[in-house]
């Protein structure tokens, strides 16, 4: 009955603690809680915050696995409800730690009140495996700090229902100390990340990839560093050759993927682009050739310096909308669910619950949704995010569904606001200030615009501050190319794209280079296969798959399995990147034309199929010259990196605007045929003396439809005569496809035709 009435009690309390919960500040300060395990001088801090535990103590090890804790302190909780304590270095030798300190936290509450009877492995003190209020306390499992700025090694959840690391009557007893990953306490380190680019993000090329993938498979790079860091720090010459000012990074902090090699030939429970994150402060380990305590930190800061030196952004994708902890394994069960951090320490603080408490929200299709509305969730997000910018060097993140960082519901609900000054989104803005247009110091923010659910599809609704993956102007374009005569699309339909999506960015005054132009990105197909597939195809065996999921929404279509039609098509799509409005995305490989047979959901897929292949073929590195071409160009030209959106001229040449659209017949278009699905071709002019440009003019064509058609060209600068930069038809394929400058052909003056093959695009200088 005592242990009733204390469990009653401290429900109660909860209960008042959830009711006066302060509501977000727009500035809440970076690291104003110093949280985590950190070394100062001779002591060790540590400091956790949880709400609604009631006892709160730090285990510390020797050794990362296999043995039990040296020592263990109670932890004493203030007002802010951080919950800390001081133990001196000396202190710890003299427990037994004689070198890295690791260690992970007890905690007790509500649901599990404290027992002097209590030892590893009992359950004396239980109450149940959740309460009213959705604590799921179980001081059986280890919990690794949030904070920690390094972790031991990953949690090897295969199956949450079996695993010791599961709650519920089966698992609750089962102690996890000698297996759970744990918090490394880390000396300050002073490895430079090298000096920050301060390019202008319309300025920039991104090419999106995977760390590992990247050098894996590179017979360049030692063996001994293939897949990691340091190997990729050996790539930025490379990239910096083709022409990329900023390389995006699939995620890198520590995530749910040691087990990946454990059968090599496998995909079964393999996490290859690394979507399940463990630890928001820490640099995945397995990308690092030293993985000596420090060394992953060490090494991602070496790689950052080395692609700084070469000019080139480090961009890195996060996964802040959930975590590798899960959702539980049984829907109908409440009881159980994994616990190893979050969950364990404060759960209705962490995770977005039911309005009952005891099931977790889904905006994410993962089971769970990170609470990113709460105040201290927040600002583990805010944290995380600023370490790695000024600690590890970080310029720009892309955001894993961004939109959940923009609900404004904690539990029982999601709701999306783009203008609410409390969300995560708008925190993160307000804390460290977006790139400006014209570039400086900032921070580049981009957003997966979506999520999975009701009101989580925002595309052009984000903040101001904000740049977005541009869906629509993949899908408007994929479905010009592969569904001729299946999905409407009209000339303005790709006139709206091709000039910077202004329906999307204009009415909150963002710029053209908020769009993020894609083709494809990494959870798709790749540029060949969009091209070359005419559905997916994931349940194959390996190197390509086994996978499960993926869209089947892809707008692919095979060109009637004519491989010369297949690389037009890409040389097409990879046009449409760079001659547009938008900010540009390619993703690691296409420039080589990387085919995954079809698989569009390679997630779990670390095999050579699945990283860059160094040893192209004659055709891929045909493609690679157009692409570094196509790349260069846009480069030297202004007038395709516009600042705000384009003043449209009247079409006639007289230079009342800076973008002037024709039809095929080198007349203005009226209402008909911009509104007119049949019509299938288009061009436009730019006015390089109005935008800045070195040319005086730019021109491209347009011919969507299957057959040829006859363009017209219009008028170019006084004195100045049109001549050919490239023609992407079959017929010009090879290695100069796209013309250097100095060598384009002519092609005449106002009035002159040109005839463009069926499905092509034709770019065209003012000399």
């Amino acid at each position: 009955m005592r242990r009733l009435l204390c469990a009653l009690s401290t429900t109660l309390l909860a209960l008042a603690g959830l009711a006066v919960l302060p509501p977000t500040a727009a500035l809440a300060g970076i690291d104003g809680q110093k949280l985590g395990g950190r070394l100062d001088g001779t002591n060790v801090t540590f400091r956790v915050f949880s709400a609604h535990a009631t006892r709160i103590a730090v285990y510390v090890y020797a050794a990362a696995t296999g043995q039990q804790e040296k020592a263990s302190y109670v932890l004493t909780r203030d007002a802010a409800n951080v919950w800390s304590a001081t133990v001196g270095v000396a202190t710890l030798r003299a427990a037994g730690v004689p070198g890295t300190i690791y260690y992970g936290y007890r905690a007790w509450g509500p649901n599990w009140p404290y027992d002097p009877a209590w030892s590893k492995g009992s359950q004396a003190g239980f109450v149940a495996d959740v309460d009213a209020t959705g604590n799921r306390f179980d001081p059986n499992k280890l919990l690794l700090d949030p904070y920690a700025r390094e972790i031991s090694h990953d949690t090897a959840i295969d199956n949450p229902a079996a695993t010791d690391y599961a709650t519920g009557s089966l698992r609750r007893a089962a102690d996890t100390g000698t297996i759970a990953p744990k918090g490394i306490v880390l000396a300050a380190d002073t490895t430079g990340t090298g000096t920050k680019p301060t390019r202008a993000l319309k300025d920039d090329i991104t090419y999106e990839v995977n760390l590992r993938g990247l050098t894996r498979n590179d017979p360049g790079v030692a063996a001994s560093v293939r897949g990691t860091y340091a190997g990729a720090a050996l790539k930025a010459g490379y990239l910096s050759s083709l022409g990329i000012t900023a390389v995006e990074f699939l995620p890198l902090q520590e995530t749910q993927n040691d087990g990946n090699d454990t059968n090599p030939t496998s995909t079964s429970g393999d996490n290859y682009w690394g979507y399940q994150t463990l630890n928001y402060f820490a640099p995945d380990r397995r990308y690092s050739s030293d993985t000596s305590p420090g060394g992953p930190t060490r090494e991602f800061k070496a790689m950052v310096k080395a692609f700084h030196d070469a000019g080139i952004k480090v961009f890195v994708d996060v996964v802040y909308n959930h975590t590798a902890e899960g959702g539980r394994a049984d829907p109908a069960d409440k009881t159980v669910y994994p616990l190893f951090s979050w969950r364990g320490l404060d759960n209705p603080t962490y995770y977005s619950l039911t309005s009952d408490h005891q099931g977790e929200m889904d905006v994410t299709g993962l089971g769970h949704t990170f609470n990113t509305f709460n105040p201290t969730a927040q600002n583990l997000i805010v944290d995380s995010v600023a370490y790695w910018k000024n600690d590890l060097g970080v310029d720009g993140f892309r955001f894993d569904l961004a939109t959940v960082l923009g609900n404004t519901c904690q539990h029982g609900c999601y709701s999306y606001s783009r203008t609410n000054s409390a969300t995560a989104l708008n925190r993160l803005t307000a804390e460290m200030p977006a790139r400006p247009g014209g570039g400086g110091s900032g921070v580049d923010w981009i957003a997966e615009p979506w999520a999975i659910g009701s009101g989580t599809y925002q595309v052009g609704n984000l903040p101001a501050g904000w740049s977005e993956w541009n869906g629509i102007f993949r899908d408007t374009l994929r479905s010009d190319q592969n569904q001729l005569g299946v999905t409407t699309v009209t000339p303005g339909d790709l006139a709206t794209r091709f000039a910077g999506s202004s329906d999307l960015y204009a009415d909150d005054g963002r710029k053209p280079w908020n769009s993020i132009d894609i083709m494809v990105v990494h959870d798709g197909f790749t540029l060949k296969d969009l091209y070359s597939c005419n559905a997916k195809n994931n349940n194959q065996p390996w190197p390509y798959g086994p996978s499960d999921g993926g869209s089947d929404d892809n707008r692919s279509w095979d060109q009637g399995n004519i491989a010369a039609d297949q690389r037009k098509a890409a040389r097409n799509g990879l046009a449409f990147l760079m001659l547009s409005g938008g900010t540009p995305l390619i993703t690691g490989g296409d420039e080589t034309l990387r085919s995954m047979n079809c698989n569009n959901n390679p997630y779990n897929v670390d095999s050579s199929a699945n990283w860059l292949n160094w040893s192209p073929t004659a055709e891929q590195t045909t493609f690679r010259t157009y692409t570094q071409r196509m790349i260069a160009f846009r480069k030297a030209h202004a007038a395709l990196r516009p600042l705000t959106f384009y003043a449209a001229g009247d079409g006639n040449g007289n230079g009342l605007g800076q973008l002037d659209w024709f039809t095929p017949g080198g007349t203005t278009p009226d209402a008909a045929y911009w509104g007119d699905g049949g019509n299938h071709a288009l061009a436009w002019r730019y006015d390089g003396t109005e935008l800045g440009d070195t040319a005086s003019a730019l021109y491209v064509g347009y011919n969507g439809w299957s057959g040829d058609v006859t363009f017209t060209l219009p008028a170019p600068p006084a004195g100045k005569s049109w001549y050919r930069v490239t023609d992407t038809s079959t017929w010009a394929e090879g290695p100069d496809q796209v013309a250097v400058p100095g060598s384009e052909t002519a092609v005449g003056a106002q009035g002159s035709t040109y005839v463009l093959h069926g499905r092509a695009v034709l770019l065209l200088i003012a000399q």
